[in-house]
């Protein structure tokens, strides 16, 4: 039995206590509490910009909200409050802004407890913890060195010198479009042979700085670059890596955004003016008042507030849950699917590229996130391969290892596009506990290579779940492969272009509009050097059309279990365990693992939190029912802890429970094939031939002399 203080994670609909209390225990759902100030002197008293004024001590605070289950992290994320895409098990983290969005979380229902009592207190901590550090180590463990964050000039600077400095391993990439200030987004290929693209290797696609503030997001994928060139001589487990795959490197995808964020100053409350948390790009909506217009993007009458959030306009269920219609949310989906040119960039680069794999980082959260982002999607088909590369890098860095929607509901991300329309294998890393930018040591050194205090001390860390992923685009079982032999000097192309729905489209006033439509094309090339090639492409069908996972049982279910309930029983608020363990195949194939938690008097509330062996939450239960039920999918074999927190009342009234285990549901796919369209044409541009190709993941094709005419 535990003494533990703190509160477990209630649902919203739990009844309201208004506490506000100092926060322990587990992560949760964040909020911070802040004034905003407005240079409109006639600004509305629904005006976006206009705050009611600070908590009553005059400090910002970071408050844990608690929403314990999918369905009530996404409730939090329609109120229209600053989402941080922190999360776990016990609830998200957003950004309030004042007493108006405390009232209307309170009047949703939720309660929370203040995690930081004074942010501003503790982002000049951190910029003190940042200058010592930087003078006290000359080089720091990292593989460039770095001591301190980088801006922009530097990511640049470096990639070009990183370019000259080994030339036959790093190709600069410049994408196609400028951003909204004008400014080029740079990348590096690393391979051998980098200058040569269409070569056939599966591509593998690192991204950071989607939302400005995230300043590790970047920090993570430059260091994964170093380690690739500087390891390359040295460590046979790189050199397999670059010469059999492409990676490639974006630091910065939203470079507006991100200059405003690393030059601002600090104010540390979170306020429309603080440009140092600036999440958005610079674009400006259509919906934007015409007295919030004008300026510039580091300074203008809507502060940081003016832009779209790139991680919700991407087109895949554009216009759905989990992003906001209006133009000041920091998770405005923009004004139409794709629209910005920093997601067209990645739209094209991805589209133009075999990219079999893909991690776009962010901050912050402690977890690494698989396709569907929508709950509604239904699981993947490609569900338990997810699943198990997921768990390969949560071995390493110590996050949870979720589908998106486990965290809540979320449309337009990157992954979800480029998973369901393209076949590409693609998740999102939330790299650290807390903090968008935590102290250089803290969010960078000691996340990347995995040491304490992080999450993946001990087990290598970002540095070695990057390492993994990199190692599964390889792997030719995860992808698909076109093998044949042909003349030298001929140019293959893989192509299909076709028309996919938005999500139903959420309007401002939270009605529900037809969904829009949007085409992709989807055309790459490989250069043939005469005799048998082998090129790494996605499956010819789309995810989108395959189906939704399922899987018919190898056995029976195991046979339910009876709870033990330990002696005495835990103070209100506090918590007692319990074990079950888990069997698998042959003997059981378990599709659900359901814990069952009853007690006899109405008036009582338990709740429930399931770990696995390494300690990670895995499922919870936290309504007002009885019984409470939290089911595991798919439960991996092992011993798992439950526990069992006394919400009010317990003493009165023990609990008793099971285990009950259920088959998995059987697969149900559409049947539907759809084929790569393969041309072959000469040096000249002359098509010589063109034919369909199927192919699955996993699979190898043979498709002798593609440039051959039948008939001939």
């Amino acid at each position: 039995m535990s003494n533990d203080p703190a509160r477990p994670a209630r649902t919203a609909h739990r009844p309201r206590r208004g506490r506000l209390a100092a926060v322990a225990g587990l992560g949760a759902l964040t909020l911070v509490a802040t004034g905003l100030a407005t240079t409109q002197a006639n600004a509305s008293p629904d005006d976006p910009l206009v705050g009611s004024g600070r908590d009553q001590s005059g400090k910002v605070q970071v408050v844990h909200v608690e929403a314990p289950t999918p369905a009530a992290r996404t409730k939090v994320s329609k109120l229209g409050l600053d989402m941080t895409e922190h999360g776990d098990a016990t609830g998200v983290e957003v950004v309030l802004h004042g007493s108006k969005d405390a009232a209307r979380l309170r009047g949703a229902g939720f309660d929370w407890k203040v995690k930081i009592p004074d942010l501003q207190a503790r982002t000049e901590a951190n910029q003190a913890k940042d200058r010592r550090y930087d003078k006290a180590v000359a080089q720091s463990p990292l593989p460039s060195g770095r001591t301190a964050y980088r801006n922009l000039d530097d990511y640049n600077r470096e990639m070009t010198r990183l370019a000259k400095r080994y030339p036959n391993l790093v190709k600069p990439l410049t994408l196609r479009n400028r951003s909204i200030e004008g400014r080029p987004v740079r990348g590096i290929e690393i391979t051998t042979n980098a200058r040569q693209v269409n070569d056939g290797k599966p591509a593998f696609l690192m991204l950071g700085a989607h939302h400005a503030r995230e300043w590790p997001s970047a920090e993570h994928a430059m260091e994964f670059a170093y380690d690739l060139v500087e390891n390359y001589r040295t460590d046979r487990r790189t050199r397999r890596i670059v010469q059999r795959s492409r990676t490639i490197v974006v630091p910065v995808v939203n470079v507006d955004g991100f200059v405003v964020s690393r030059t601002a100053a600090p104010l540390g409350d979170f306020s429309a003016f603080d440009y140092e948390m600036k999440r958005k790009n610079c674009s400006t909506s259509v919906q934007t008042p015409a007295d919030r217009r004008g300026g510039t993007c580091a300074n203008n009458p809507a502060g940081r507030l003016r832009g779209t959030d790139l991680n919700r306009n991407y087109p895949g269920f554009w216009g759905g849950p989990g992003a906001s219609a209006l133009w000041s949310s920091d998770t405005f989906r923009g004004d139409a699917p794709g629209s910005e040119p920093e997601v067209d960039n990645i739209r094209r680069l991805i589209s133009q590229r075999q990219v079999t794999n893909l991690i776009t980082n962010h901050t912050y959260g402690n977890l690494v996130l698989r396709p569907p982002s929508i709950r509604s999607t239904g699981f993947s088909p490609d569900e338990p391969a997810y699943r198990a590369l997921g768990a390969g890098m949560t071995d390493a860095n110590g996050y949870a290892n979720w589908a998106s929607f486990q965290l809540y509901d979320t449309s337009g991300s990157t992954e979800d596009w480029s998973y369901w329309n393209t076949g590409g294998l693609g998740f999102t890393f939330e790299i650290g506990p807390d903090e968008f930018h935590p102290p250089f040591q803290q969010g960078v050194v000691n996340e990347y290579l995995g040491l304490a205090p992080s999450a993946g001390a001990g087990f290598g860390g970002n540095r070695e779940a990057y390492y993994v992923m990199a190692e599964a685009t390889v792997n030719a079982g995860l992808h698909s492969t076109i093998v044949g032999s042909t003349r030298p000097n001929r140019k293959l192309t893989v192509s299909k272009s076709f028309i996919t729905a938005t999500s139903p489209v959420i309007q401002t006033d939270g009605s529900t509009g037809a969904p829009r439509y949007y085409r992709d094309t989807l055309a790459s090339s490989y250069q043939t050097k005469g005799g048998q090639f082998s090129w790494a492409v996605n499956p010819s069908t789309r995810p989108l059309v395959v189906g939704r996972y399922g899987r018919d049982p190898q056995g029976p279910p195991q046979p339910a279990q009876t709870l033990v309930n330990p002696a005495g029983t835990p103070a209100e608020g506090a918590y007692e365990t319990a074990t079950f363990t888990v069997a698998g195949q042959p003997s059981y194939d378990n599709g659900t693992a359901t814990v069952v938690i009853n007690w006899p008097d109405a008036q009582v509330d338990w709740d429930v939190e399931v770990y696995d062996s390494r300690g990670r939450p895995v499922a919870t239960a936290a309504t007002l029912d009885d019984p409470e039920q939290a089911v595991l999918i798919d439960p991996a074999p092992g011993t798992y802890t439950i526990r069992l927190i006394n919400y009010g009342g317990g003493a009165t009234s023990d609990w008793t429970g099971r285990v009950d285990y259920a088959s998995p549901t059987p697969g149900t796919y559409s049947g539907l094939k759809e084929a790569w369209n393969l041309t072959c044409s000469n040096r000249n541009g002359r098509v010589l031939s063109t034919r369909e190709v199927v192919v699955d993941r996993g699979e190898t094709v043979r498709v002798g002399d593609p440039c051959r005419r039948k008939g001939r």
